[in-house]
């Protein structure tokens, strides 16, 4: 199953609706701070809703515990970035898959750039920057999900 982590994230009603998102598909989130908010249930609240208790996070005291942690696992590192021509639609994601969101305002630093195992793009119309960062983790989470079959099966479903 892919995770998905945060690098530093600025917004904490982007978190909240991807800890949502991840609670509805069953996806850990792995937290990288500092964060540009306190991690708290006020501050989640409102775009989590009451998804907030049944999604499963982790926090990680800055991206050196995150990598650690990561590389402990022998998990691949995928980066979305608007620096790379690779669409993600086009790349052969695994289960273990961790796809790395950068912070809202400035992305990734340079070096966790180019400590990253995959670096992947959405493509966009001419003359666009980028799209809100849960919405390109929705996109790409769900391709990860799909090519890995491991969308969440319902009781009943085979």
């Amino acid at each position: 199953m892919p995770d998905i982590a945060l690098y530093q994230p600025d917004i904490p009603q982007n978190t909240g609706t991807i800890l949502r998102l991840a609670a509805c598909l069953n996806v850990t989130v792995h937290i990288i701070e500092p964060a540009g908010f306190p991690i708290s249930d006020s501050a989640l609240k409102r775009a989590g809703m009451d998804y907030l208790e049944r999604a499963a996070m982790k926090r990680h005291i800055n991206f050196e515990a995150f990598d650690s942690w990561r590389r402990d696992q022998n998990r691949r590192l995928l980066l979305l970035t608007t620096k790379t021509d690779l669409a993600y639609t086009d790349f052969e994601y695994q289960p273990g898959d961790i796809l790395l969101m950068g912070r809202e305002s400035t992305g990734v630093p340079k070096d966790i750039h180019a400590l990253a195992d995959g670096r992947l793009t959405i493509p966009m119309a001419d003359g666009m920057r980028s799209l809100n960062v849960a919405v390109s983790t929705g996109m790409v989470l769900g391709e990860a999900l799909r090519q890995t079959q491991a969308f969440p099966k319902r009781a009943g479903q085979s």
